[in-house]
């Protein structure tokens, strides 16, 4: 007793501020031991997916998983199996891996899991209200049919040209390309994901968003997405309300956004004019109790799509470019491809088309192969509404061995897992557009699901797909409904690179950053070109 009384004789004696300090040290060193102490053998529940252990509560496996997600699932699934569960700052995420564990996880029913609370507040601060997750499932369903019925096949048609014509344009005027302006022998080098991102936007809002918002890209417009793109980050994501300045420039970018995309809608209106393009789509459209979409619904769809396709086909087109500036061969057949499917007797190329890029093999099987080994997004996520029973081993489930994912966890379906998995795919990590033009039991294994069941879950029949090993759109009721024209945008774009010039990696094909909610290359990756004579 004497030592203690002694003790806290000397801690009444210390400064309130060392009090303090050693109270906030005291309180971490107890909390990490219980912490630890509860994720011991004795205390563990049976019923429940494992735990990934962690030393520090809240903090968890936040950052191990956040520098690379693609290593921890791969860590993990051998320690622990297809489904395990993890802490990210506070939640706890429960995964289910490979094929089984999208299908579980994508195809799963309304009652059990929830997009729309998992995304919310993420995305409605961006997009807008009363669309794509700030409305009910059949709402939602509703209006990715809208989206659908605005990609006809004769709108698909006429983009080719208008995607074209701006990427040649953006080659002729842009300071980067100067050594392909001036026709310089030596070449020069661009900011690839940067190029990607510009050409993009610029490709997107000839196209789907309009003639007026194509004229409307001046600074004040890049400065309004600049602001709301600010909006759409991690820390966004799991910290959706902080009183931080560029939550404040996302709100009013927001709202300036969507007044621009309102004032184009209201005067299409008063003025009957006729275009080809989503937002004349849309105004056409009807929910099925046979109200029209009002100017804001439209004006924020349109935000969700720029959003939305912007970050992920900027992305791909970057990827693409890299592995081919990494493998000369390839670029060499993509561009005999395009002499022998457009070639002139006078040795230069008739126009892109879309029934004759849809031709051209080695073409397609460049971008498949690089959405195998860069799905934009890494981390599929919903949020259980109410407990859902899986066996412990996805791979060969047993009713007598189950787990219960209970009802508040988040679960986390990981498709470029299986799409990158040894045990399914031959040379898993790299590049080979052949792997897509010979038949291969691997191929016959990605494309098997997309060419069995259909569904409709309220926007037209689609393929199921949530049991292949290859979902680079996602699959279920949730699939990306732009994957036609992400496919043409991306073969436009790239095949016109190809026709103009070679591409050269100097350094090889840039590491993953996985600091933004799209996988992207390594900020300030660069790619070498040589304008082709």
């Amino acid at each position: 007793m004497p030592c203690v009384q002694s003790l806290v004789a000397d801690f009444n004696s210390l400064s309130t501020i060392y009090q303090y300090l050693i109270g906030a040290v005291c309180f971490v060193v107890l909390s990490v031991a219980l912490n630890v102490i509860k994720q011991l053998p004795p205390f563990k529940s049976r019923n429940s997916p494992p735990l990934v252990f962690h030393v520090f509560p809240f903090i968890g496996s936040t950052i191990s998983y956040g520098m690379d997600p693609y290593k921890f699932m791969f860590d993990n699934r051998s320690k622990y199996g297809d489904v395990f569960t993890f802490i990210l700052l506070g939640r706890r995420m429960t995964v289910a891996l490979g094929p089984k564990g999208n299908d579980l996880i994508l195809n799963g029913k309304l009652s059990q899991v929830s997009a729309e609370e998992a995304y919310t507040h993420l995305t409605t601060p961006v997009f807008g209200k009363d669309v794509v997750y700030d409305v009910p499932n059949s709402v939602l369903m509703e209006q990715k049919k809208f989206v659908k019925f605005g990609l006809s096949a004769e709108n698909l048609r006429m983009y080719v040209d208008m995607i074209a014509d701006e990427t040649l344009k953006f080659l002729n005027r842009d300071n980067a390309f100067s050594a392909y302006q001036n026709k310089d022998p030596n070449g020069g080098d661009f900011h690839c994901f940067q190029t990607m991102s510009e050409i993009t936007i610029l490709t997107a809002s000839r196209t789907l968003q309009g003639k007026e918002v194509r004229d409307g890209l001046d600074k004040s417009f890049a400065d309004m997405y600049h602001d709301l793109d600010g909006g759409f980050t991690p820390l966004n994501f799991m910290f959706p309300n902080l009183p931080l300045p560029s939550y404040k420039r996302r709100d009013i970018a927001q709202q300036k956004m969507s007044d621009f995309y309102g004032d184009i809608v209201r005067r299409r209106r008063a003025e009957g004019s006729v275009d080809y393009d989503m937002i004349a789509s849309l105004m056409e459209c009807k929910y099925k109790d046979g109200r029209a979409l009002n100017d804001r619904e439209i004006a924020h769809i349109m935000i969700a799509l720029l959003m939305a396709g912007q970050h992920t086909s900027s992305a791909t087109s970057s990827w693409a470019l890299f592995h081919l500036g990494d493998k000369p061969d390839v670029v060499e057949a993509l561009y005999q491809e395009q002499v022998e499917k457009f070639g002139r007797e006078d040795g230069t190329l008739n126009p892109l088309t879309l029934e004759e890029m849809r031709e051209c093999p080695i073409l397609n099987s460049v971008i498949k192969e690089t959405l195998r080994l860069h799905p934009p997004i890494h981390s599929i996520m919903r949020k259980v509404i109410s407990d859902i029973p899986v066996p412990q081993s996805l791979s060969a489930p047993s009713e007598k061995d189950s787990y219960v994912i209970p009802q508040g966890n988040f679960v986390i379906a990981c498709p470029g897992v299986s799409a990158v998995d040894p045990l399914i795919w031959n040379d898993a990590q790299e590049f080979a557009p052949s792997r897509w033009t010979t038949q291969s039991q691997e191929q016959e294994l990605a494309e098997k699901d997309d060419k069995g069941e259909t569904v409709d879950y309220g926007f037209g029949a689609i393929s199921k797909g949530t049991s292949s090993p290859y979902q680079p759109f996602g699959a279920g009721r949730h699939r990306c409904i732009g994957e036609q024209f992400a496919y043409l945008q991306l073969s436009t774009i790239i095949a016109t690179f190809i026709r103009e010039m070679t591409l050269e990696t100097k350094g090889g094909v840039p590491p993953q950053d996985y600091t933004s909610m799209i996988v992207l290359p390594q900020p300030g990756s660069r790619l070498h070109y040589k304008r082709r004579t």
